[in-house]
Parts: C-alpha cells; structure tokens; sequence
C-alpha cells in the first residue's frame, strides 16, 4: 500500500521528528504527546459526531422498544417506523460509525509509524526542510525508555481504558423499557457491555505489555483525550437539553 505510506505515514512521521527537534532536551515522549493531541484536534469534529449520535441513540431506546412492542409481528411495518423516529429525532444510526471509518487509517499511520520510529534508517524519510536529527533518543523524562515495553505505561492506559469505556456504557434498561417485550434484550445488552467494561482495559494491558513503551504512551494520550472529549460533549449536550425544557 505505497499510497497509504506516502500519504499518511511519512507525513505524520515527519511531524513527529519536526517535534522532537523543537523540544527542548529533545524528548520522544513529549513529542509522541504533542503529535498525538493534534492529530486528536484535527479528529475532534468527526468524534463529536460519534459520540452525540451514540448518545442519541441510548436517549431514544426506550421508543425504539415501544416500537418493537407495537410492531412485534410486522417487521416492515417496524422498519418504517424505526427510519421515522430516527428522521423526527435526527439520529443516524450509521452517524457514530462513520467519523470511526475516516479516524482508523489515521490511527493505523500513527501506530505504524511509532512501531519504527526509533530505527535511525527511518529518518531517509524526512522531507528536506525538517532537520535530520541524526539519531533519536526513545527516553521519556530521562528515564523511560520508549523502545522497549513498559508494563507501568501498559497498566495507566488500561486503567483510563476503563474510565472511557464505563462512561460509554449503558446499564440496566432505562425505567421506560423495564417490564417490556424488549427489556430482555436491553438486559442482555447491559450484560455484554459490562463485560467489556472488564475486558477491554485487560486487552489493553496484556497488547501494551508487549509493545515498545512509546506505543502504550500514545494510548495513554489517546485515551485521556478521548476522556476529556466525551466529558465536553456529553456536558454539552446535556445544556442543550436543559435550555430547550426551559
């Protein structure tokens, strides 16, 4: 896929040595941190996209149920009306999975570019106007080495993992649906998203303790930014609501 290295890879390895050679005391690991912020910036508007629709489609799940409820025995009929709700709340169900599709390549770049980002042949990649460093340092702080893996960067990225993914989760059925043909499902569904409440940050830590450190660091970044993004949309969504009950 020479495109795909040409147009995603080179250029986000570049900015990544542009940051290593502004940095005072050259450190990788605040470069990896800037580099991963403002991808995350350039990214913000298609994950607020995602995460308003994933939200607004957990506020209209108890009427989605009581369609189900209603049209039990018309799936047709169930289809329409699922398609009106959707187009009277203004939720796209296929919305949250979209800005997904347009951040993974980006994503793919940056991990591909950290997994060989310490090898000193991979600086013939750097464009004319950004200064060859001659060869990179992969410390953090003085004393991370970011080459290798690290099982304390593993553990905090599995911990924030956790705190991003139960912020994302739904819990028992909302009152609405309780006592409904479709709380079975809602159940069913609360169970599953429990499970990978545990079982995602447990990926996390196990793929990230046998990775170089410079690659749980940028999941730490991700990972905190991708916390603080959810808090700001979901607050701001939460006074759009109250303005319009006013």
């Amino acid at each position: 896929m020479g495109w795909f290295h040409t147009l995603l890879i080179v250029p986000i390895f570049n900015l990544l040595v542009f940051f290593y050679d502004i940095i005072p005391g050259k450190d990788m690991g605040v470069a990896i941190i800037l580099l991963t912020i403002l991808i995350k910036l350039i990214l913000w508007p298609f994950m607020n996209s995602s995460l308003k629709s994933q939200k607004a489609l957990q506020e209209i799940q108890p009427k989605i149920e009581e369609l189900k409820v209603t049209h039990k025995d018309d799936k047709e009929g169930l289809a329409k009306a699922m398609m009106e709700l959707y187009k009277v709340e203004k939720v796209s169900p296929f919305a949250s999975c979209l800005p997904m599709l347009v951040q993974f390549p980006i994503l793919i770049a940056l991990y591909r570019v950290l997994l060989q980002g310490f090898d000193p042949s991979a600086l013939g990649q750097l464009y004319p106007f950004i200064p060859n460093p001659g060869t990179i340092e992969p410390h953090f702080l003085g004393f991370l080495n970011l080459g290798v893996p690290n099982i304390w960067l593993a553990l905090i990225a599995g911990v924030f993992q956790f705190f991003q993914t139960r912020m994302l989760t739904t819990g028992k059925p909302p009152k609405q649906v309780q006592g409904t043909a479709g709380a079975k499902d809602e159940t069913m569904l609360a169970s599953m998203n429990k499970s990978m409440l545990y079982f995602m940050p447990a990926v996390t830590v196990l793929i990230g303790a046998r990775l170089p450190g410079g690659l749980a660091l940028y999941w730490v970044t991700v990972t905190v930014f991708s916390l603080v993004q959810q808090i700001v949309v979901f607050k701001q969504k939460q006074r759009s609501k109250e303005v319009k009950t006013i």
